[in-house]
């Protein structure tokens, strides 16, 4: 899958709109391998959440985008950025295999794993789907988890993200998609009760 010359346009006016506008913080930025591919996958909190990674991300990432999302106003914009469209109704072996054929060919596949937007919070993600390490797997891609906590307000720098250690995914699929939401998990977890404890003190 090649790079879109439509996303080397929009990437750098998308990086200076997120600055000014949401003053995203980044941590763990140095994690993000710099002469290989790989697999970004984190918990998905917004619409806004996968604009915010190309503007942060030097490199171009092709995103796992449902395809209902390809129609309408938003299909130039997904098709032009390299967006892969897939079917959440079924098993989609047609996007897995497209995002496995972008690895094999260097490229940066990003993904959330939940599938959907986490909009109830009755726990910090969703159940992941076992696409993510699967294709990383079968690549032997190294995976590079996210974390997205806080929220999307106008020049308040309340949004960050936080790129955490990348690892190699072993056979056990199982295993390795329960340790990924679970380390998410535990980032998610520790920003809540913080929050939880500087209301306290406020009070």
């Amino acid at each position: 899958m090649n790079n879109t010359i439509f996303y080397k346009i929009i990437r750098p006016i998308l990086k200076v709109l997120f600055k000014v506008l949401f003053r995203p913080k980044i941590k763990g930025i140095n994690n993000l391998p710099i002469d290989t591919n790989y697999v970004l996958a984190g918990n998905h909190t917004k619409w806004l959440d996968p604009i915010m990674l190309i503007a942060i991300i030097p490199k171009q990432v092709h995103f796992l985008a449902k395809n209902s999302l390809f129609k309408g106003i938003t299909k130039p914009f997904l098709k032009g950025v390299g967006a892969i469209p897939v079917n959440r109704k079924i098993h989609d072996h047609q996007a897995l295999e497209s995002a496995i054929k972008a690895l094999n060919e260097k490229d940066i596949i990003g993904i959330f794993p939940e599938g959907t937007i986490n909009r109830e919070k009755k726990t910090p993600t969703l159940p992941f789907k076992i696409g993510a390490v699967k294709m990383a797997n079968v690549t032997n891609t190294s995976i590079v988890p996210f974390v997205i906590t806080g929220k999307y307000k106008l020049f308040s720098s309340k949004i960050t993200i936080e790129f955490l250690k990348p690892r190699k995914i072993s056979d056990n699929l199982e295993k390795e998609n329960q340790m990924l939401r679970e380390e998410i998990d535990k980032k998610l977890e520790d920003y809540y009760e913080c929050n939880q404890s500087n209301k306290t003190k406020d009070d």
